[in-house]
């Protein structure tokens, strides 16, 4: 062998999913029961499953709709139903579970003679609409603590500050599992040889202030001045290059893009969707849960995400997350408008 060209040995410290989990739970005071990490790793191994269902649904006939339509209106594709019924069955045999909240099902899941101690909210195949183009999908999911001594729903009608852990799973050309348990955030990507989760992107941290911005702008027509003007500020600066347009549609796409190189992800309420249309039990809570963590802002406009206290179990709220310096700049000019009436200043 030539002097100079040293071969690097293969690396053989892999930090697993299930390893960091483990390794988390002595700083949230889990030692004893351990409830949270069995439900993460329920968690993880459901992301397997509907991974491997995503990679192959054209072959074994799980594009198209199901015939049915969801709660919110919306027609069930066929991988919709089965991701659902992974995700029930799963948490509900980890044992850890008193309530759940699925996009898919009308009312809450009270898992009747549970000792579980935690609530898990759910969107279990977000934009799937895109499924049959091949566009990135994904689940994303939100932890509570039981409050009292059985689960209710009262105890996912919490702010979002109350989650103990939340995060998403992207299936696209690799699977990508992000979380954070409120120590930071952390991302995994899927080892098909090995069948785990392996860290790779430790402790995520949104740039303070991005290039790029992520809104649905077919809908402009229909968006508040506070948005448009945001919109024109960062299209036609005064100094500065423009910022570029990235919006692929499917939430944990736009948003794993914006947590990873910066910029502004919005879906706002407008004059025909007066609350927004994103959920806020998850969809926004986990999203704005995970961009807090990373160093991110996360507003409706005019108040904290977080601080939102939900009046049902499908409630939706306008969404502007990613970094610091850009939400800041947005939130200025819904300041502007606060307290008057929309499109009269």
């Amino acid at each position: 062998m030539a002097e100079g060209h040293e071969i690097e040995p293969p690396a053989t410290d892999l930090i697993t999913l299930t390893r960091h989990i483990l390794s988390q739970q002595y700083a949230l005071g889990e030692r004893a029961a351990g409830d949270l990490t069995l439900l993460l790793i329920a968690i993880q191994v459901t992301s397997k499953y509907i991974a491997s269902n995503v990679r192959k649904a054209r072959l074994i006939n799980l594009v198209g709709l199901a015939g049915a339509e969801n709660v919110q209106g919306e027609d069930q594709k066929k991988l919709d139903v089965l991701s659902n019924d992974i995700m029930v069955n799963a948490l509900r045999a980890s044992g850890k579970v008193a309530v759940m909240v699925s996009e898919e099902i009308e009312d809450a899941i009270i898992v009747g003679g549970s000792k579980g101690t935690y609530c898990v909210v759910f969107d279990p195949l977000d934009g799937s609409s895109n499924i049959d183009a091949g566009v990135n999908v994904g689940t994303i999911f939100g932890v509570y603590k039981v409050q009292g001594s059985s689960g209710s729903v009262s105890d996912v009608l919490r702010p979002g500050n109350e989650m103990v852990a939340a995060g998403y799973t992207m299936y696209g050309s690799s699977c990508n599992l992000v979380l954070s348990t409120g120590q930071g955030v952390h991302g995994f990507t899927l080892d098909e040889a090995l069948g785990e989760f392996i860290l790779t992107h430790p402790d995520i941290t949104i740039p303070d202030r991005g290039k790029i911005y992520s809104f649905n702008e077919g809908n402009s027509l229909h968006f508040y001045p506070p948005t448009n003007s945001y919109l024109d500020s960062i299209k036609y600066p005064k100094n500065g290059k423009p910022y570029s347009a990235r919006y692929i549609g499917s939430m944990v796409a736009d948003v794993h893009r914006t947590l990873l190189y910066g910029g502004i992800f919005g879906y706002p309420d407008d004059k025909k969707s007066k609350d927004g249309k994103l959920r806020m039990l998850y969809e926004a809570f986990p999203m704005a849960f995970l961009t807090e963590q990373a160093g991110g802002v996360a507003t409706t406009g005019s108040q904290r995400i977080l601080d939102v206290i939900p009046k049902n179990i499908h409630g939706r709220c306008p969404v502007f997350l990613g970094s610091k310096e850009d939400v800041e700049d947005l939130k200025k000019f819904y300041a502007d408008y606060d307290g008057e009436k929309w499109g009269t200043k």
